[in-house]
């Protein structure tokens, strides 16, 4: 597996959501820039992200001065303002942003971020902040579920260079320090792990491990 490389990412609209985001990706190393209007929330994030502006984001010079269309991925967290998620989102596009990530309220806002060009939709009650986080940063995480401050369940897409590899040769346990659980293929789901079994692609490992271990396996 290839090592990761730093990405620049732009978090507009810093509460619960955007913030989480924005720490979660700074925490994995990567740039982030961090806007938001109200400067409570600028202060509030000094620490989150490479750097904090406070500004207008459906100003779109606002935007252009800031270089907005050179960052790898934009996401949009604004709050209950749909009106200006809409906006924002639309002008991001014009710009060209190449990968917006819009935070939707509904269905239906998700669906009209969708027409005016969002590459991809999140629902906070669906998408935590964090998990989306990681999925930005790494591809091949599917899935990533907390069940103790130390301890996660990890759903991992095998890369390329697994295929044809059996477990016992990929020996994720002596590597990583973590256990696979299971094996998702498709519908499929397979408890009784041997092995012996020989990697196959599109298929999912389910791993449980420490954070710190599951970490190293993300950036690996």
């Amino acid at each position: 597996m290839a090592k990761g490389t730093q990405k620049q990412f732009a978090v507009i609209g810093l509460g619960r959501f955007g913030s989480s985001v924005a720490h979660t990706l700074y925490a994995h190393g990567h740039q982030v820039l961090g806007i938001d209007a109200e400067e409570e929330r600028v202060r509030a994030n000094l620490d989150n992200c490479t750097r904090v502006v406070e500004a207008d984001a459906t100003d779109e010079q606002a935007l252009r001065a800031l270089g907005i269309r050179n960052f790898d991925t934009v996401i949009v967290g604004i709050g209950g303002d749909i009106q200006a998620s809409i906006l924002v989102t639309l002008t991001l596009k014009e710009l060209g942003v190449k990968q917006v990530v819009t935070k939707a309220q509904s269905d239906v806002h998700g669906k009209v971020l969708y027409k005016v060009g969002a590459d991809r939709v999140v629902f906070p009650e669906r998408d935590m902040g964090m998990r989306v986080a990681r999925n930005l940063v790494a591809s091949n995480i599917l899935e990533y579920i907390e069940l103790a401050p130390e301890l996660s369940i990890l759903e991992f897409l095998v890369s390329d260079e697994m295929v044809g590899q059996s477990l016992r040769g990929l020996d994720l346990r002596g590597r990583y320090g973590s256990n696979i659980i299971a094996i998702k293929r498709g519908d499929a789901f397979e408890l009784a792990v041997n092995a012996d079994y020989k990697v196959q692609g599109g298929d999912v490992l389910v791993l449980v491990g420490r954070n710190e271990d599951l970490k190293r396996l993300e950036r690996a």
